[in-house]
């Protein structure tokens, strides 16, 4: 059956920020929010702390309808892989999403896309909803390699991917180049992105699967911008790092959906 989401999307990505402490309270002041205001009928939530704190925030949230996502999964279920952490781990912890190949992993840490496809796979194996991380660096983006480059992502980290009943699929269009700047595409970029994105997607499942899938914006996401992505009809919401590390800031963003 198709999910057909209804709902703006918004995915907080906390990276390697806030201590177990810190990230409780955060999530705390959340809450608080998103229940007194109702946002549940709103706008769909999903909290991205670091490993260490997901248990911690996963007690925080429950029974709020905020969701909890990891920033990362691993490709296997149980083995010597020191250091990873598997599917069915995040999911026992209460994980319904993880971000997949964001930008910092394929830099930092020498992510592939062939890696990146693998855990896809993984977390549709497990139950879970992979949000796919895809875009361009500088060098591409001046070079006319921008479109050629999310296509690619999006091929090979959904290839051979499909979708059971009731599950979901999230591509997030972040260009490399503008993450952590303070620097956002301007709306139609972000619009146009979605638009290669959906193409891609067209190639790659049924049609009968592309209702159970949603396309969002992030790089440079805060308060002041926010509203001009969420009002293009292509983009389903917003993925937020730096301006959801802080309770007031991100309510303020959370509140232009409301």
């Amino acid at each position: 059956m198709p999910v057909q989401p209804s709902l703006p999307l918004v995915v907080a990505n906390w990276k390697m920020n806030l201590s177990q402490a810190e990230s409780v309270l955060l999530a705390r002041a959340l809450r608080r929010t998103y229940v007194a205001d109702k946002m549940v009928t709103r706008l769909e939530l999903v909290l991205c702390p670091s490993f260490p704190a997901l248990a911690g925030v996963a007690t925080a949230l429950k029974g709020s309808g905020i969701k909890l996502g990891a920033q990362d999964v691993f490709w296997k279920t149980a083995g010597p892989y020191t250091g990873e952490v598997s599917p069915e781990v995040l999911k026992e912890l209460g994980v319904t999403y993880v971000l997949v190949g964001h930008s910092e992993r394929r830099q930092y840490l020498g992510e592939t896309d062939a890696m990146v496809q693998q855990k896809v796979l993984a977390a549709l194996a497990a139950g879970l909803t992979p949000v796919l991380c895809v875009g361009e660096t500088y060098s591409e983006r001046t070079s006319g390699r921008r479109e050629i480059v999310i296509a690619q992502e999006v091929r090979t980290g959904l290839s051979g991917a499909s979708l059971a009943a009731g599950q979901r699929v999230v591509i997030a269009y972040e260009p490399v180049w503008v993450i952590g700047s303070g620097q956002a595409v301007p709306p139609s970029e972000a619009q146009q992105a979605s638009r290669v994105v959906r193409e891609t997607l067209l190639e790659l499942l049924p049609a009968s699967e592309l209702s159970n899938t949603a396309v969002l914006y992030g790089g440079s996401v805060d308060p002041s911008n926010i509203t001009s992505y969420v009002q293009e009809s292509k983009l389903q919401g917003v993925l937020v790092g730096g301006a959801s590390l802080e309770a007031k800031r991100f309510i303020s963003l959370l509140k232009r959906f409301i």
